[in-house]
C-alpha cells in the first residue's frame, strides 16, 4: 500500500471536510475512506480490503452486511420504520420476549435505548431511584461511556478532568476483592463493573472480586450493575461474560454494541427492586425500541443461537490466544496475551499505537488499543480460523520485524 493510500491522499495533519464538520479530526487516519463491507472485511474506495479484527469496536458481531441483518432491515423498512412508545408494537413485543429468554432469570424487565453510554446512564439513574443514594463505586482502568453519568464512572482522570465539579460522587478502587468490600457502604447506590475491562486493557476480572462485589452490595443495600456493553452477546464465549462466574447475579445490566451487530441499539435489564422504584415518566427514549432496531436485535439473537456463536467464540478464542502465545513466547516486546473468548489483548512492554497503525498501513489489518500498551482484538464472531491466522501473522510481522 502506498503512503497516499494509507492516509487517503492527505498529508499528515491535514483535516478533511468530514473531519472538520464532525469534529473528529485527528492528525492522521490509517485507511482511505471506507465505502463497503463484507463479512470480516471493510472495503476502501480504492479497492483495498481490510480484515477488521475490531468488529467496529466490538459492534459488528455478525460482521459487515450479514445477509440476515440486511434482510431484516429491508423487510421491516417496508412495513414500519418508527412506532412511538405510547402504542404497542408487534416487533418490539417479539424482541423483548426473545431478549428476556437469554437474560438472567432475575432480570425480567428491559428498557430499550440506542447506545452503550445511554444504557449505563440509565442504569445509574435507576440505581439512584431504587436506593435513594448517589455514591457509586467503580474500578481503576474502567470505561463506561462519555455522557456525564457514565463518564463519572470512567477511570481515566484526563477524560474526567474537564468536567470536575459536574460529575457525581464516584470512588475508584483497585481491582481486588478486599478493596471492593471496603469501598461499599450504606451511602453506596451502586457498584459498576465490566466483567472484562475493554478500553482499560482487556483485564479479566477475577471471580473472587466479582462475588465480593455481590456480597458487599447485599450487605449494604447497594445494587450491582454489570456493564456488558462490550462483553455481551457471545463476545466472551457465553451470552454474557458474567456467566463464567457461577453464582454471580447482577441487579442491573447494561447492553449495547453486539446487541444490534452494527445497528444502534442498547438495553438495560433489571429486576423487581428497581421496577418498584420506577414510575411512569421516570425515564424515556424517543427512538428506543424502534421497529428497525427491534427487527435487527431479534435477528441477532436468532443468528447467534442458530449458529451457536457464543460457544464458537469460546473455542476459536482459545485457539487464537494459544496461537498468539506460541508466536510470542520468546518475543521480548510482548509481556502476555490475555482475554476471554474473542476478546483478546496482546500486552506489550511499550506503547501499542504505532504498531496498530502499521497493521493497517502495511498489512491491511485493523486492531485497537486498550490503554497505552495493549493491542485489542475483537473480531466478528463469524471470523474464520484462516482470517485469525492472517491476523496473527501480521501482528507477528509487526512486532518481530523491528
Amino acid at each position: 500500500m502506498s503512503a497516499s493510500a494509507a492516509d487517503g491522499g492527505r498529508k499528515a495533519g491535514a483535516a478533511s471536510a468530514e473531519d472538520r464538520r464532525l469534529g473528529t479530526w485527528a492528525p492522521r487516519r490509517p485507511t482511505p475512506p471506507i465505502v463497503g463491507g463484507e463479512g470480516c472485511e471493510l472495503i476502501a474506495e480504492n479497492g483495498d480490503r481490510y480484515l477488521d479484527l475490531t468488529a467496529g469496536y466490538g459492534v459488528c458481531c455478525l460482521g459487515y452486511n450479514h445477509p440476515a441483518i440486511v434482510d431484516a432491515i429491508r423487510r421491516q423498512a417496508e412495513r414500519l420504520t418508527f412506532c412511538p412508545l405510547n402504542v404497542s408494537s408487534a416487533v418490539r413485543a417479539e424482541y423483548v420476549e426473545a431478549l428476556a429468554a437469554v437474560l438472567p432469570a432475575t432480570l425480567d424487565r428491559v428498557f430499550l435505548c440506542n447506545s452503550g453510554t445511554e444504557a449505563v446512564e440509565g442504569a445509574l439513574k435507576f440505581a439512584a431511584l431504587a436506593t435513594g443514594r448517589s455514591r457509586t463505586v467503580a474500578l481503576r482502568n474502567s470505561f463506561h461511556g462519555r455522557t456525564l453519568g457514565a463518564l463519572a464512572m470512567t477511570w481515566n482522570p484526563a477524560a474526567r478532568r474537564p468536567y470536575a465539579g459536574l460529575l457525581h460522587d464516584a470512588v475508584f478502587v483497585q481491582p481486588e476483592a478486599e478493596a471492593i468490600e471496603q469501598a461499599v457502604s450504606e451511602e453506596t447506590a451502586a457498584v459498576v463493573l465490566e466483567p472484562v475491562q475493554g478500553e482499560g486493557g482487556v483485564n479479566v476480572l477475577a471471580d473472587d472480586l466479582l462475588l465480593a462485589a455481590r456480597r458487599a452490595c447485599d450487605r449494604h443495600g447497594a445494587l450491582l450493575v454489570l456493564d456488558e456493553v462490550q462483553t455481551g452477546f457471545g463476545r466472551c464465549g457465553d451470552w454474557f461474560a458474567h456467566r463464567h462466574t457461577p453464582g454471580l447475579e447482577p441487579d442491573l445490566m447494561a447492553m449495547a454494541k453486539g446487541i444490534g451487530s452494527g445497528f444502534p441499539l442498547g438495553a438495560i435489564a433489571y429486576g423487581g427492586r428497581v421496577a418498584e422504584a420506577l414510575r411512569p415518566g421516570s425515564h424515556g427514549s424517543t427512538y428506543g425500541g424502534n421497529p428497525l432496531a427491534c427487527a435487527v436485535g431479534l435477528t441477532v439473537i436468532e443468528t447467534l443461537r442458530n449458529l451457536d456463536l457464543p460457544a464458537r467464540a469460546a473455542t476459536m478464542g482459545t485457539r487464537f490466544a494459544d496461537s498468539l502465545r506460541s508466536r510470542f513466547a520468546s518475543n521480548p516486546r510482548v509481556r502476555e496475551v490475555r482475554g476471554r473468548g474473542l476478546m483478546i489483548g496482546v500486552v506489550l512492554r511499550e506503547r501499542a499505537g504505532r504498531h496498530i497503525a502499521r497493521l493497517a498501513t502495511e498489512h491491511w489489518i485493523l486492531a485497537l488499543p486498550a490503554g497505552p500498551n495493549v493491542i485489542r482484538l475483537l473480531p466478528p464472531l463469524i471470523v474464520s480460523d484462516e482470517e485469525l491466522e492472517r491476523g496473527a501473522e501480521a501482528i507477528q510481522a509487526v512486532l518481530g520485524g523491528e
